[in-house]
């Protein structure tokens, strides 16, 4: 009996499939790709590595890290960064991530009308504070509370003298400063047996603008790095926001940051480190993925 005219047509069809898919023109068209892919991961490579050595820390940031107590842990290919010190029995952890420079907003129109407006809030604060008589600050010209109930620390208000100069020494001076960014920067302070307080706040600008304090009178629910913690947080009584404090109560809890190191000095290095690390961060994940393709 002969084929069909519907059989005929699906042979030819299976046929022209099977052609399609066979393995030595997949793997050519494989082959073809994968060379293309990695060779541009290469030249990106390349160019980063010309644009900055990501291995060589910065002055400025190995200059913090030599004058200061805190010891920096900071695991390769991990987003979070932790910065570590004892002041007397207290245990101190700073804790940020490279997450908040990804999530900045790239576009140069919003972020100058971002800084525009954090100016004038600024411009705000220090009219108030001069009408006041000083009412408001902790001593310092440059320092006045802003609308949300914080402070707006000016650099040379919280570092000494001796420092001054060094901090506004820079490599390039006539080089463009890159815009900066806000950063989430939680800090903890520990005693043993005592439980934890704990400082959710951002850092912009040599800024430092504490949100909440919490205390917890286990020091692992603060961290909470297990479900069950964090379930058994949820339904603890922590504290109102901050601004909601009284106005001296606020001064005397950022005078309580200053004396263990949580300064202007530590809000500049942070967003620094940051964008250091990221660098670092993408050029390991070029490379990784570039030996993948290569395998």
């Amino acid at each position: 009996m002969l084929p069909s005219r519907a059989q005929e047509q699906y042979g030819k069809r299976r046929v022209k499939v099977l052609k399609l898919t066979s393995p030595s023109h997949y793997k050519a068209n494989q082959r073809a790709v994968d060379q293309e892919l990695s060779a541009k991961i290469e030249s990106e490579l390349q160019v980063e590595k010309e644009t900055r050595d990501s291995e060589q820390l910065p002055a400025s940031i190995k200059d913090f890290l030599d004058n200061s107590d805190f010891q920096l842990e900071d695991a390769p290919g991990q987003e979070e960064v932790v910065l570590k010190r004892k002041f007397g029995d207290e245990s101190i952890s700073v804790t940020f991530s490279i997450v908040d420079l990804n999530n900045i907003d790239q576009d140069p129109d919003q972020l100058a009308e971002d800084k525009a407006m954090y100016d004038e809030d600024a411009a705000e604060a220090a009219e108030t504070n001069a009408q006041s008589g000083g009412a408001n600050t902790k001593g310092a010209i440059n320092q006045g509370r802003t609308n949300g109930g914080n402070f707006n620390v000016a650099p040379e208000d919280s570092v000494a003298e001796s420092d001054r100069e060094a901090m506004n020494e820079t490599p390039d001076q006539d080089r463009e400063q890159e815009p900066s960014f806000p950063v989430r920067v939680n800090v903890f302070i520990e005693k043993a047996g005592r439980g934890c307080l704990q400082f959710e706040m951002t850092a912009e600008d040599g800024h430092i603008f504490i949100e909440n304090v919490y205390y917890f009178g286990k020091a692992e629910l603060a961290h909470a790095k297990t479900a069950e913690s964090d379930w058994a947080r949820r339904n603890l009584y922590t504290g109102p926001p901050f601004g909601n404090l009284d106005e001296d109560l606020q001064v005397l809890l950022e005078r309580y940051l200053e004396e263990r190191g949580i300064d202007a000095r530590l809000a500049l290095w942070v967003p620094e480190y940051i964008d250091f690390k990221e660098q670092r961060e993408y050029l390991n994940w070029l490379s990784t993925v570039k030996s993948f393709v290569d395998a």
